[in-house]
C-alpha cells in the first residue's frame, strides 16, 4: 500500500517503473524503447538513451509532461524521438521541443508561450521533422536555434496549427493540415497551384481553420464573356483554367480536368462565331457550361509532372475524391453588318407630292368674286355686242 506522501513513479519502460522521465529514457532498450507517462509530471528530459538505442517512442499515455526551467524535450544530434498522443508536452515561457536530431509527431498537444518548436541545421548535423497528427498551439510554430543557419528538412503531413509560421524557413514543406494563420503558408505548400480562401474547406463550410489536407477548387471568374470583335481561338483545357483563374489548393496528387465534350462544344461554337465574323453574317449569343474535375494522379502521372520528385513521399491523398466545379463561358452576339451604296450609284429620292390647292374660306371667297366679276364682264360685253347691232339697223 502507497501512502499519500509517497513518491509515484511517473514513467515506465516494459514492466519497469521509474520516478522520472529521465531515468526511464536511460533504462531503454533495443528490445523496448518506449517510454510511457503514467502521471503528470513537470520536467525537462533530454533524449539521452543508452549508446547502443538510437531512438526511442514516447507515449504521453493521456498525461501532460511540462518543461520544468528550460525547454521541455530536448533531441540532440544523431537521436530520434517518436511521440504517441494523446496527451501533452507544454512548454511555458520556453519551447515544447528543441531538435537537433529526427523528431516524429503522431499525437498529442503541444503548448508553448512564445515559440512552440525549434529545429537546427548546422555544418555537422541536420534536424529532421515529420508531423502526421497532434494539435500545435503557439503565438510562433516552427523557428530556428540560435546556433542553426537553416531549419534542416521538416514536412508536415497532418495535424491542426494555432499559430504563425515565419517566413523563410526554406525546408519547411507543407503537404497537409489546418492552420489557423494563412499569412506566410504559399511558399511552404508543396507543388501548390493557388491558395483556397481562408477559412474555407473542401465542402465549402468556413470553421475559421486553413485545411491544406482538404481537397479544394476555386474560380476567380465563374462566367466569363467572350467577344468576337476582339477575336477568338479554340480554348485548351489550360487556357480555360487560366480565363477564368480555376486552381487547385495544394494538393501535390491531384490535377484539374475539364469536361471534354463541354470543352469540344464550346469550341465547336467559336468556330461558328469566327466562320461568321469572316463571312459579314449575323451570329446569335451563346452559353456553354463546362465541368472542371478533380481527379487523382496516377504514379505515372506524377512522375511525368515532376520527375525529379518521382512517385515518392512528396504526394498524398484527400478524403474528398471527385470534386467539381462549373464554369460557363458565353460569346458575345454578332450582329449582321449593313450593306455600304455604292460608290456613283444615285439615291433614289422619293417623287414629291404634287401640292394641294388651298382650301382656306379667304381663297374660296376670292374665287367667287372673281367668278362674279367673269359673269359682269360677260354680261356686259352681251348688252354692248346688242347695241351695236341695234345701231346698225336703224342707219
Amino acid at each position: 500500500m502507497a501512502f499519500a506522501d509517497e513518491p509515484q513513479p511517473v514513467a515506465q519502460v516494459g514492466n519497469t517503473t521509474y520516478m522520472s522521465v529521465q531515468d526511464a529514457i536511460g533504462h531503454t532498450s533495443m528490445k523496448n524503447n518506449t517510454v510511457t507517462l503514467l502521471t503528470d509530471t513537470t520536467e525537462s528530459v533530454t533524449v539521452t538513451p543508452p549508446k547502443v538505442v538510437r531512438g526511442i517512442t514516447l507515449e504521453l499515455n493521456g498525461h501532460a509532461l511540462n518543461a520544468s526551467n528550460t525547454t521541455a524535450i530536448t533531441v540532440p544530434a544523431n537521436m530520434q524521438l517518436t511521440i504517441v498522443g494523446p496527451g501533452t508536452v507544454a512548454g511555458g515561457t520556453q519551447p515544447a521541443v528543441d531538435c537537433r536530431g529526427a523528431l516524429h509527431v503522431e499525437g498529442g498537444t503541444f503548448t508553448a508561450d512564445a515559440t512552440l518548436m525549434r529545429f537546427a541545421e548546422t555544418d555537422e548535423t541536420s534536424a529532421q521533422g515529420s508531423f502526421s497528427g497532434g494539435t500545435f498551439t503557439a503565438p510562433t510554430l516552427f523557428n530556428l536555434l540560435d546556433d542553426a543557419k537553416n531549419l534542416g528538412y521538416v514536412t508536415v503531413r497532418g495535424g491542426e496549427y494555432r499559430g504563425m509560421i515565419p517566413a523563410g524557413l526554406n525546408t519547411l514543406t507543407l503537404l497537409s493540415g489546418s492552420f489557423s494563420d494563412t499569412s506566410n503558408l504559399a511558399p511552404y505548400l508543396a507543388d501548390s497551384l493557388g491558395l483556397i480562401p481562408d477559412g474555407t474547406s473542401g465542402d465549402g463550410t468556413g470553421d475559421g481553420m486553413f485545411h491544406v489536407g482538404d481537397l479544394a477548387i476555386s474560380s476567380k471568374q465563374t462566367s466569363v464573356e467572350l467577344d468576337p470583335a476582339n477575336g477568338l481561338q479554340q480554348l485548351s483545357a489550360d487556357d480555360l483554367l487560366t480565363l477564368t483563374g480555376t486552381q487547385l489548393n495544394g494538393i501535390a496528387d491531384y490535377r484539374l480536368v475539364a469536361d471534354s465534350d463541354q470543352l469540344q462544344a464550346l469550341n465547336d461554337q467559336i468556330d461558328r462565331a469566327m466562320q461568321a465574323m469572316e463571312k459579314r453574317k449575323a451570329f446569335e449569343a451563346v452559353s456553354q457550361n463546362i465541368t472542371i474535375t478533380a481527379v487523382r494522379n496516377t504514379s505515372d502521372d506524377a512522375i511525368d509532372a515532376n520527375p525529379s520528385r518521382g512517385a515518392g513521399p512528396q504526394l498524398r491523398t484527400s478524403d474528398h475524391d471527385g470534386i467539381s466545379t462549373q464554369v460557363t463561358v458565353t460569346i458575345k452576339a454578332v450582329a449582321e453588318p449593313e450593306e455600304p451604296e455604292e460608290p456613283g450609284k444615285p439615291s433614289n429620292p422619293e417623287k414629291p407630292e404634287k401640292p394641294e390647292m388651298p382650301r382656306s374660306g379667304s381663297a374660296v371667297q376670292a374665287l367667287a368674286i372673281i367668278s362674279l366679276l367673269l359673269v359682269i364682264a360677260s354680261a356686259i360685253c352681251a348688252y354692248a355686242t346688242v347695241h351695236l347691232q341695234s345701231s346698225r339697223l336703224h342707219n
